[in-house]
């Protein structure tokens, strides 16, 4: 193979990791960490932690009411601990297995290519164990397609979300999506009307609890603006801006500035941390809210996730 063609893309085979660059944008792909470590545009961070696989929200008053928690507490850890163990990059369709140290120096300097595939192979804590497969697809412009896929497996509890967790660097001043109106779950949505929306406050909604909220369902893209920076040599005066955008079928996102597991740890408001970071989880699945008798009918049936069947789904970052 021609290593040094004229692709549009400039790929960097380094020992632990793998980056790919292009004309404003910069990509590295970890090995070690076992995901998408740097997401640069135009100089610009945009990911404080790998992306990865999750699997829990916060628990509702009535999730607690009927127990969901003892039943499916499992994906609680499995969302905090995942181990990724395998990986895979592919060239122009060309797998070149994970050419880390020292399989790299077979490539010299840069190398370029038209397409790069970057696949990460998960396997969840739980048991019995499963596994995640996150691809990433990055083309000439740019523009980075990733696909998800969940492998159900007989034995595991349902689960309470399947998605993607972005972790960014700092808070966002505000987002703007496309989809339905407020906050919306499988159960309640009925009520929403399509539209483009401004969302300029991120903070948990103010239950007695903190708790699950901010979800969004049947989104056809949301665009994420930061200005704040952790490098103190930039110019934080000009605000920065990222979008995720439905591949083919429309997904669901929540945007706040918790992770599920610190919202789970606080009993009160004021025991939640420095609102520092955003995180944007982008979901294939959701489970329903209930709510039916506010303290512990189950979920209706139709609103479950069987987490012994296959999830996929598929999103645009651009």
């Amino acid at each position: 193979m021609d290593y040094t063609n004229n692709g549009a893309l400039r790929v960097v085979y380094g020992d632990f990791t793998l980056g790919v660059h292009g004309n404003g944008f910069d990509y590295i792909f970890s090995y070690a960490q076992g995901g998408l470590e740097s997401l640069v545009k135009d100089g610009y961070e945009w990911l404080y932690r790998c992306p990865k696989p999750t699997f829990w929200r916060a628990l509702t008053d009535n999730d607690r009411g009927s127990s969901f928690h003892l039943k499916s507490g499992s994906w609680l850890a499995a969302d905090m601990f995942v181990k990724c163990k395998e990986v895979e990059v592919v060239m122009d369709g060309i797998s070149q297995g994970k050419p880390c140290a020292p399989e790299n120096n077979r490539y010299g300097g840069d190398v370029y290519a038209n397409e790069m595939k970057i696949i990460f192979i998960y396997e969840t804590i739980t048991t019995p164990a499963t596994e995640v497969e996150v691809a990433y697809t990055v083309k000439e412009s740019g523009c980075m397609k990733v696909d998800v896929h969940y492998f159900g497996a007989e034995g595991l509890p349902e689960l309470p979300v399947f998605g993607m967790r972005f972790i960014m660097p700092t808070i966002a001043d505000r987002y703007v999506y496309d989809g339905l109106s407020g906050e919306t779950y499988p159960d309640r949505k009925k009520g929403a009307h399509n539209g483009i929306f401004v969302v300029d406050d991120l903070s948990l909604t103010p239950y007695l609890v903190p708790q699950e909220c901010g979800m969004h369902m049947d989104t056809n893209h949301v665009k994420i603006y930061r200005h704040k920076s952790l490098d103190n040599s930039r110019d934080d005066s000009f605000e920065q801006e990222l979008t995720f955008e439905k591949f083919e079928n429309t997904f669901s996102f929540s945007c706040l500035p918790y992770t599920a597991s610190e919202i789970e740890n606080a009993t009160h408001h004021e025991e939640l941390p420095p609102a520092r970071r955003t995180v944007l989880c982008v979901y294939g699945a959701v489970r329903g809210v209930g709510g039916i008798d506010s303290w512990g009918s189950d979920v209706e049936d139709a609103y479950h996730i069987n987490a012994e069947k296959d999830i996929s789904y598929s999103f645009i970052i651009r």
